[in-house]
């Protein structure tokens, strides 16, 4: 019944964020550009790396670099999150309250947000670039093993949101978390593999990415999406990654729910 109950729950929270975003809609279609844009300069850019007699990278073929960059645009439209805005906005004006008073949990109530927002994501942006990269660069954006990419792509779409809760949640202390979602932004997008495949990094800081939530959230699924997976010389098959994918997400769970109880008690205790 609980199960039900949380499914209802979650399906009216989603709808009803998908309607409201549905009203500014054109704000997703702007990526229809963004996208390909981003693509454009990395198709460019690795085009000029690979045009001496260098055909291959790190393991990694032209034709498979463009396709990885390809699945990074992709997993981006379905994993964005907004979460961390959201909260520190309820924070900061004390709106936050009338959720510590609601039967729900707040972080529950946040990602199905997500999941509404993101279908609208999944319509206006991840399909239209999808058509665009397979149709016009005649880039192959079929995924290797779809069932694996899938999930995959699941569990980074949670790992993202987990992450960006935990920044949110640091306006409990620090009222305004702009600043370390500025830095983190900076980090995620070079650790997580967004630049440059993380296999061009120093063998060491590729190890030490292995306990970090970063390649998670990028890194991995796209290379589940390309059909392969090796970092800090550590090669593993798809489901072996997509398992400690798994156990990544669930530590970050863990993390995530040990902060929001020490943040709920200092709410309570400073008057919220």
């Amino acid at each position: 019944m609980n199960v039900r109950h949380n499914f209802t729950v979650a399906k009216a929270v989603a709808s009803a964020t998908y309607k409201e975003w549905s009203a500014y809609r054109t704000h997703s279609m702007v990526s229809i550009f963004v996208g390909p844009v981003y693509f454009i300069v990395q198709y460019f850019i690795w085009k000029s790396v690979y045009s001496g007699s260098q055909t291959e990278l790190y393991g990694m073929e032209l034709s498979q670099m463009l396709t990885y960059f390809g699945a990074i645009t992709l997993i981006g439209y379905l994993t964005m999150d907004f979460a961390d805005w959201n909260l520190q906005m309820l924070i900061r004006t004390g709106k936050f309250i009338t959720f510590n008073l609601r039967p729900i949990h707040h972080r529950f109530f946040a990602l199905s947000q997500k999941i509404g927002h993101r279908v609208l994501g999944f319509l206006f942006e991840f399909l239209p670039c999808f058509l665009i990269f397979q149709l016009i660069f005649k880039v192959n954006m079929i995924p290797n093993r779809i069932g694996w990419t899938i999930l995959s792509v699941g569990l980074a779409f949670l790992m993202n949101f987990y992450v960006n809760y935990c920044i949110g949640m640091t306006a409990f202390w620090l009222v305004q978390a702009s600043g370390i979602k500025r830095v983190f932004n900076v980090i995620s997008s070079l650790l997580s593999g967004s630049i440059v495949p993380l296999v061009f990094f120093p063998e060491s800081l590729q190890k030490i990415l292995f306990f970090l939530p970063f390649q998670y959230i990028s890194y991995v699924p796209a290379m589940v999406f390309t059909g392969s997976y090796s970092l800090g010389g550590v090669t593993m098959e798809i489901p072996q990654i997509v398992g400690f994918q798994a156990v990544a997400v669930a530590v970050m769970f863990f993390i995530s729910e040990v902060i929001y109880r020490r943040a709920i008690i200092r709410f309570s205790s400073v008057g919220g």
